[in-house]
């Protein structure tokens, strides 16, 4: 008898904005569909139904014992490095038999630059004062959610620089929503200062929410005060056929133990100047509202958790 697949579990953030949390539901869903081979569910860290403990528990209902586990996650911070993984450990405790593998975030991955840059495009449109392709006068400044992790802030830089090379655009400034600076307006600001007369800011997101929200709110409120500049917003990411291909590939990864998550500058690992005291810091799985088992998870909890993925 041929040994099925390991079910595949997203794991979501979670967010307060019901839109946002239905786009998380309705891309796990749409995930089933496209793979009817494989036991497909999600669920959330925190703030949105169902938690992941739920998703677990049903897949563990129709017979699942083998998972893999994607984080639905654009970079490696606190949820992704602790969080998932001391949950998943707390799982195997609730449901004895069952074992999973963990997968990677998603970006900065080719497929999702090629995504944002047609969300540029889609915000600058085709007017009669620009030539299709004529990037050379557009800033872009790209806003991530922002951690107080310097190696998920990092990533998003990094995701800057790898859009900025080899498409032409004057260039790609970053900026952060919360928990990091510089903040939106000060993101801005600096694209002024380096003579920009023309940005797209560009939310770094996957879907939409109240951070991506914040992030329109803010760009308006500072375009409103700096008439000279012309700033457009773009849209997230969204549920893209490319998202859907790389979440099946971060699977496969997992399934086939080809996990190259980059650990070299770690906060939990490596003692970042301010950091120090992260160094070797134990993982507790982050409990959500809606989960019925706050008593649980507490006494198996390691350092490092993501470690398992080198």
């Amino acid at each position: 008898m041929t040994t099925p697949p390991p079910a595949l579990l997203i794991a979501g953030h979670g967010t307060r904005d019901e839109a946002g949390a239905e786009a998380f539901r309705a891309f796990v869903r749409e995930l089933g569909r496209r793979h009817p081979e494989l036991p497909v569910a999600g669920g959330f860290i925190e703030l949105s139904p169902p938690p992941l403990t739920e998703a677990v528990g049903e897949l563990v209902e129709q017979g699942v014992r083998r998972f893999a586990a994607v984080p639905l996650m654009l970079v490696s911070a606190g949820h992704a490095k602790g969080d998932i993984p001391a949950a998943l450990n707390r799982e195997k405790e609730r449901h004895p038999g069952i074992s999973y593998t963990y997968g990677r975030p998603l970006g900065p991955h080719p497929s999702l630059l090629a995504v944002l840059e047609r969300r540029v495009e889609e915000a600058l449109g085709a007017g009669p004062e620009r030539a299709p392709g004529d990037r050379a006068d557009v800033t872009v400044l790209l806003v991530g959610r922002g951690s107080t992790d310097p190696d998920a802030n990092a990533e998003v830089h990094k995701a800057a620089r790898l859009l900025w090379e080899g498409r032409g655009y004057a260039g790609v400034e970053t900026a952060f929503v919360s928990l990091a600076a510089p903040d939106v307006p000060s993101g801005l600001d600096r694209c002024a200062k380096l003579g920009a007369r023309r940005i797209v800011v560009l939310p770094y997101f996957l879907f939409t929410g109240i951070l991506p929200d914040r992030v329109r709110q803010q760009t308006e409120g500072w375009a409103a005060a700096h008439p000279e500049v012309e700033v457009r917003s773009a849209d997230v990411i969204g549920p893209e056929p490319e998202l859907l291909d790389l979440v099946m590939e971060r699977y496969r990864e997992a399934v086939q133990g080809d996990l190259r998550m980059n650990c070299d500058s770690c906060v939990y690992r490596i003692a970042l100047p301010g950091f120090e005291d992260k160094v070797g810091m134990a993982q507790q799985p982050h409990f959500h509202p809606d989960d019925d088992g706050h008593h649980h998870g507490h006494h198996g909890d390691h350092a490092h958790s993501h470690s398992h993925a080198h």
